[in-house]
């Protein structure tokens, strides 16, 4: 049998520890035989609370894969927002810190894996920076493509979702451009790292089909405005809605009920970090959440049901 190697990195600090550990269980879980994860993990140099012993579980289950953790001390000085800190931008310097490969997988920790990645590794990257699924919602809402448009200079239409990314490691060394996304970490964009591989890569991106990076939005618009997803889907709907990766780049499942929370819990319980105290007291706790929910919330509720829902009905 032949092997195919797939090396993919995450960057996260300890407080996204055990969303991690799901997701990378996940990873491995839904991969093929003839598939070996080569998995690095940058870390916050100073992270005084980051512990690897977590991972280790990993080995009572899987075999497909090797682990390696290494520190970062860059980006003192880089924006952050919305609680997204400067570990996001260690995707930035991948290709300088991995540097004995000539292309890699980036993926953020949020995303449950149900696809195997040895064939979208493959994929033909000779002319491009880049790989990764349209942004539904910036590209389609109004209000963001004014965002693309008159403030990162770019075309509407055309912006990336960077949870999920393939890059080309080999071409972004000789092209320089570590170097050109380092010099804009410290600019305010309210995307961060997303907003400027956006820009400084832009006609060099190429589209991977939406099943492998689909975030909350795009469970929205393929149930509330399917016919906005023609030009972005760039494989089967429903075949990506059943068995496509999952992004929570919105509500995290394991903080509150989120899209699609259900399939993160049941790859959790399925995972070597299940735990059945904390399972049952997560769902324990919120059985009565609707009872103490304020008033005005509950009218909201009421809104939505008869009001948008019923329109959707008609």
């Amino acid at each position: 049998m032949v092997i195919s190697k797939v090396p993919i990195v995450f960057a996260f600090d300890h407080n996204l520890i055990f969303p991690a550990c799901v997701s990378i269980s996940s990873l491995l879980s839904s991969a093929k035989d003839s598939t070996f994860y080569d998995i690095y993990i940058l870390y916050p140099e100073e992270d005084a609370c980051f512990d690897v012993s977590p991972f280790e579980r990993l080995q009572d289950r899987f075999k497909n894969y090797s682990i390696h953790f290494l520190p970062v001390n860059l980006f003192g000085g880089a924006y952050e927002v919305r609680g997204v800190t400067k570990p996001t931008y260690y995707r930035l310097v991948i290709p300088e810190i991995i540097k004995h490969y000539d292309k890699v997988i980036y993926a953020d920790v949020d995303i449950i894996f149900r696809l195997d990645l040895s064939k979208i590794y493959d994929v033909d990257m000779s002319d491009y920076y880049l790989a990764a699924t349209y942004d539904l919602c910036m590209n389609i809402d109004e209000g963001w493509r004014r965002y693309v448009k008159e403030e990162l200079h770019m075309e509407p239409g055309r912006y990336m979702q960077a949870g999920f990314i393939i890059m080309n490691s080999k071409k972004i060394r000789e092209d320089g451009l570590v170097s050109v996304f380092v010099g804009m970490v410290e600019d305010k964009y309210k995307f961060q790292d997303q907003d400027i591989l956006n820009i400084v890569c832009a006609e060099k991106i190429k589209i991977l089909p939406w099943e492998y990076n689909m975030t909350d939005y795009s469970f929205y618009y393929a149930n509330r405005q399917p016919e906005l997803l023609q030009n972005y889907a760039n494989s089967d709907v429903q075949t990506a809605l059943n068995t496509g990766n999952l992004h929570y780049n919105g509500h995290k499942p394991w903080k509150k009920y989120s899209v699609n929370y259900d399939i993160w819990w049941e790859f959790y319980r399925k995972s070597p970090f299940y735990d059945n105290h904390y399972y049952f007291e997560f769902f324990y706790s919120r059985l009565n959440e609707h009872d103490n929910l304020s008033l005005w919330k509950r009218i909201k509720i009421l809104v939505r049901f008869f009001v948008f829902g019923r329109r959707k009905a008609i």
